[in-house]
């Protein structure tokens, strides 16, 4: 086995998800570091914002310093691992789908795991009552609205952006290719 580069030297990678409200995000975040090192990547944790024990700042002030510390993490990061799981309903959490279409917008590649096998239309379709009208479309039966189709896992923006994973170990391998890939010539997100 060969020797492994520096961690200077490694992609970084992005480790965005609701994993940071877990009681044991250390160890989550530990293991998934831990995932990225055995591809040649460096996992970069979500940022508190360097903010000290005794900062004296309103809710605000801090907020706004994770934010600008997780932006500037995820600029500085070659890709993103998004954790795209159901958080606290249908939807993954909403900071990190931002996070991912940030990185979007920086061309970043983005691979995401812990989503459903079923489309996201059944998974509504299982817990809420749903009918299809007569034109095709698959509603919500007590406010009409649409429920997005198109046999996407999540909404069409997400599975646009990111290419979607069984596992954090099948992202990772994934992005170790795609980063080789892009490092020696073309190469897409997708390819």
């Amino acid at each position: 086995m060969g020797t492994m580069p520096s961690p200077s030297l490694r992609p970084r990678i992005y480790l965005a998800g609701p994993d940071i409200f877990l009681a044991a995000s250390a160890q989550r975040f530990q293991a998934l570091k831990a995932a990225c090192a055995r591809h040649g990547l460096e996992g970069l944790e979500p940022s508190d914002g360097g903010i000290p024990a005794d900062f004296a700042g309103s809710d605000d002030e801090r907020a706004q310093r994770i934010y600008q510390a997780n932006l500037l993490r995820i600029q500085q990061a070659d890709a993103v691992l998004a954790h795209l799981c159901d958080f606290r309903g249908l939807e993954p959490d909403s900071g990190t789908v931002f996070e991912v279409g940030y990185a979007a917008a920086l061309g970043k590649p983005i691979a995401a795991y812990g989503v459903a096998a079923q489309s996201y239309a059944t998974r509504v379709a299982a817990v809420r009552r749903c009918a299809t009208d007569a034109d095709g479309t698959l509603r919500e039966c007590d406010s009409g609205t649409i429920v997005e189709g198109l046999g996407q896992r999540l909404n069409l923006m997400l599975t646009g952006a990111a290419t979607l994973h069984a596992s954090p170990a099948e992202a990772l391998a994934w992005l170790a290719q795609a980063l080789r890939v892009g490092a020696s010539g073309p190469g897409g997100r997708n390819g």
